[in-house]
């Protein structure tokens, strides 16, 4: 029974974050990228402060700078996804933003020299494939908006590579509680240093921060947190992977985007892309329970 509610905490976190990228380009209608930014991470942090206080006094060094590592990786991976998605469509700026799946690897080889499978190497090409035909024009160019959120990808790889090596030894809440803070802090330093500061909020821009910071970040993180330790990584990062999906149909639904066949094409190459690379421990093993049967 646990096992059906981890995999529908997933489904609901994967079903909000898709949605996140539709509130936010509504946000985008009256924020700046920054304020956007501001407003989740500072409403959010606040509220696990509210949650989770009690997590400070076990706060230790190896806490702070772990926490504060992958909190200047996700200030710079919604930066480039929020600024991308002023020049892109919400839809494309999900499925690039789902590429880091096949971006971690390449981390991992990079950082570690941990060698790239095949199933790794088909993934990443399939991935190059589907965002020619997602994002390159007629004239073979890509726009800008396509390649911040093809950079925030990256930065998103890095988030999760140093988040899971750094959860096996820290506490992860105490972790995303110090991650916030300093996404906050960046957010908020940007905001001044720009001299943006809000002097009137419409009704709108609110809704969709209170909804980014409630939902897209703060609940969307704990059930994510949660759902781990009832189902296992290959079938949450399926899950999770949906999020792309969802980030494309809502778009059409809500904000009447077009859609063209090339995209559609390159949306799907990307999502199989997604899949070989987050199954392969399923191909891995599946030989070795034929020759035990056998």
């Amino acid at each position: 029974m646990k096992q059906y509610i981890g995999d529908g905490m997933l489904l609901i976190t994967a079903l909000v974050w898709g949605s996140g990228f539709v509130v936010t380009a509504i946000a985008l209608e009256y924020l700046t990228a920054f304020q956007v930014m501001a407003g989740r991470f500072v409403l959010a942090t606040l509220i696990l402060t509210i949650l989770f206080g009690h997590k400070f006094k076990k706060f230790n060094k190896a806490v702070v700078w772990k926490g504060a590592t992958i909190g200047v990786f996700l200030f710079i991976g919604f930066a480039l996804q929020t600024v991308g998605l002023e020049y892109t469509t919400p839809s494309k700026n999900a499925f690039l933003t789902a590429v880091n799946v096949v971006v971690v690897p390449m981390i991992a080889y990079l950082v570690y020299k941990r060698r790239i499978d095949r199933y790794e190497l088909t993934g990443s090409f399939l991935a190059l494939a589907g965002i020619g035909f997602l994002s390159l024009q007629g004239s073979l160019t890509i726009n800008i908006g396509d390649a911040l959120s093809l950079a925030c990808a990256v930065a998103f790889a890095f988030d999760i590579f140093y988040t899971n090596l750094f959860v096996k030894k820290e506490d992860a809440i105490s972790l995303t509680i110090v991650q916030f803070i300093t996404a906050s802090l960046l957010s908020v330093i940007t905001v001044l240093i720009q001299g943006d500061i809000p002097t009137s909020f419409e009704k709108e821009a609110v809704f969709s921060i209170v909804y980014l910071a409630v939902f897209s970040t703060t609940i969307a993180y704990i059930f994510q947190n949660v759902a781990f330790k009832y189902t296992t990584a290959t079938k949450a990062a399926i899950i999770l992977s949906l999020e792309s999906f969802f980030g494309m149909v809502l778009s059409v639904l809500f904000l009447h985007e077009i859609l063209t066949g090339r995209m559609v094409l390159g949306a799907v190459l990307i999502m199989v892309a997604i899949l070989i690379a987050e199954v392969k421990p399923v191909f891995r093993k599946k030989p070795i329970a034929e020759n035990v049967g056998k």
